[in-house]
């Protein structure tokens, strides 16, 4: 029986994607695990495993195909059974069907040993493998279906597969009952967006937008047309975090670790969320989501575009821990590497333009989220320094608010809670 392998999901709001490449061609062998094509989403390009042993039938979408619907049928896979691989995998012999319901009762020996099990049913002797045996009490599901509910914490035994021989696959999830309210309005502004013809007689070039550039447009486009933000900002004084990032990568400088701005700030962030829980929060339509645990998006721009690779349970990491994961989330989105885990989620965002000079930003929501902060350079300037007027290291920190989830008081604490903990660093390594 042949099984159509359709467009994956590779993250709970895929929707479409990119057939990049090809890595079989028509009349390969393949077996669970073997990689398939490559797929471009929106975030990175990933690898697309086969679930089933079987040899490809047919590839019916050409790599280099562009926004290709999930579950669109890419491939089939025809049986094991045509092609021979049966000989290079265990014996999968159907039992006969048993003359009575006594002897539909198999009479199993379970005791612990490396050889297969043997079983009795009817006047037919078959072995077992114990990861036969083991497979009836686990569920079956793919490996992003997995991925996906150990994040969300969901149980598999409790979800019935509709995938190929009862798999569980991600549509079982009932992400789609779970989305935020916003994903019906996205799909409405992704059709509404008109094509706009450049003036007449300027030279012009124009360059087809990547998947990633429509995602963002579409995101940023329904953010600011559903979310209604607010904005606050605080002035901080940075030369006592300065000063304690020189002589913590001084002291760290041996394990080859080296802190920067940002990861410093990422922390204050984290506390300072920690601090006023109520800021830790997301809307959800008729009930908000409060959270425990803080997770940080952290803007890195790459090129076409940025990602937002998340420092999980950021307030209770160390600073150099935090160092070392954003530097490795860093080079992972820029080498476009990035698996899905690594880049969903986030209970806020924080977006540094302070390396590029800019005094001051005004951040854009990442939906579902309701906060993200936008950080500026340290600009030099007269401030009261010691109940003098002196020279101190001032920036700028602007935040971005959802007015249906965080009200201005709240919003207020925790901008106050993050600028002392910015002037005074040493709380971030208490």
């Amino acid at each position: 029986m042949a099984l159509e392998l359709k467009m994956p999901a590779l993250s709970p709001t895929m929707e479409k994607g990119n057939l990049a490449k090809w890595l079989v061609n028509v009349g390969d062998l393949v077996k669970p695990g073997d990689l398939l094509a490559e797929i471009e989403t929106d975030k990175a390009t990933m690898e697309f495993e086969a679930i089933e042993e079987g040899r490809i039938a047919e590839l019916r979408v050409p790599e280099g195909s562009e926004n290709v619907a999930v579950g669109t049928v890419i491939a089939v896979l025809g049986e094991a059974t045509e092609m021979g691989l049966a000989e290079q995998t265990p014996s999968k012999q159907p039992l006969p069907s048993p003359p009575d319901a006594k002897q539909a009762s198999p009479a199993v020996d379970a005791s612990p040993h490396s050889g297969p099990l043997f079983s009795t049913v009817g006047e037919v002797t078959v072995a077992v493998t114990p990861a036969k045996i083991q497979s009836k009490a686990e569920p079956v599901a793919t490996p992003l279906a997995r991925r996906i509910a150990s994040a969300m914490g969901l149980d598999l035994a409790k979800i019935m597969g509709t995938g190929a021989r009862g798999r569980i696959v991600k549509a079982d999830l009932g992400l789609q009952a779970k989305a935020p309210p916003l994903a019906a309005v996205a799909a409405g502004a992704e059709t509404a967006v008109l094509s706009v013809a450049p003036p007449a007689g300027i030279p012009v070039e124009s360059i087809k937008l990547s998947a990633m550039r429509k995602t963002i447009a579409r995101r940023l486009t329904q953010s600011k047309q559903t979310v209604p933000h607010f904005y606050l900002t605080v002035r901080c004084q940075l030369d006592a975090l300065l000063k304690l990032r020189g002589e913590l990568n001084a002291g760290l400088a041996s394990q080859g670790i080296k802190l920067s701005v940002n990861d410093l700030l990422i922390k204050a962030m984290a506390k300072a969320m920690e601090r006023v829980p109520d800021a830790n929060v997301q809307f959800g339509g008729d009930e908000l989501h409060r959270f425990k645990r803080v997770d940080i998006a952290m803007a890195v721009a790459i090129d076409g575009g940025l990602v937002t690779p998340v420092i999980q349970d950021a307030g209770a990491l160390s600073l150099s821990a935090i160092a070392n994961l954003s530097k490795n989330l860093a080079a992972k989105a820029r080498d476009g590497k990035l698996t899905p885990e690594e880049y969903q989620g986030g209970t806020a965002s924080i977006s540094n333009l302070g390396m590029f000079g800019i005094d001051e930003m005004f951040p854009v929501i990442n939906p579902p989220q309701a906060l993200i902060l936008g950080v500026a350079a340290g600009i030099e300037q007269p401030w009261k320094v010691d109940g003098d007027i002196g020279l101190a290291t001032i920036m700028a920190a602007t935040a971005s608010f959802d007015h249906r989830a965080i009200d201005g008081a709240i919003a207020a604490q925790f901008m106050g809670a993050l600028r002392d903990l910015i002037e005074s660093p040493i709380l971030l390594v208490c």
